[in-house]
């Protein structure tokens, strides 16, 4: 039981919990999006905000080609959801990250530096 316990208090799987919550909950803020904001402004640009009764039928069979416009137009919205909400912001500050990495790695540069003279001084006294 205490293995057990050890397991899930780790920090991988409490990670791991915390995402799938906020996931979930991104989610739900994705498909409000999707579904109250940009169904209705590609219905007022094309003339219905629901394509799921589009088809076409070929020698009998009938193409729902709809239902799949409904689910690409939800997949690029959340994609670009995660882009600009999530990927964005991560990069930038990655990109602000390495640039105070590299100072901090210059900063130890010149303390080595200081330190070597400091060393050398030492030795011809």
């Amino acid at each position: 039981m205490k293995e057990f316990r050890d397991f899930l208090l780790r920090g991988n799987v409490v990670d791991l919990a915390v995402a799938v919550v906020i996931g979930a909950a991104f989610a739900a803020l994705v498909n409000s999006l999707v579904a109250d904001v940009l169904t209705p402004v590609v219905g007022a640009i094309i003339g219905k905000p629901d394509f799921s009764n589009l088809n076409f039928t070929i020698n009998g069979s009938q193409f729902n080609y709809g239902n799949f416009l409904n689910a690409l137009i939800a997949f690029l919205s959340v994609a670009a959801a995660v882009f600009f909400f999530v990927i964005k912001p991560m990069n930038t500050l990655n990109r602000l990250r390495g640039a105070s990495s590299e100072e901090e790695a210059s900063e130890l540069e010149l303390l080595a530096e200081i330190r070597d003279e400091l060393r050398a001084q030492r030795g011809s006294n």
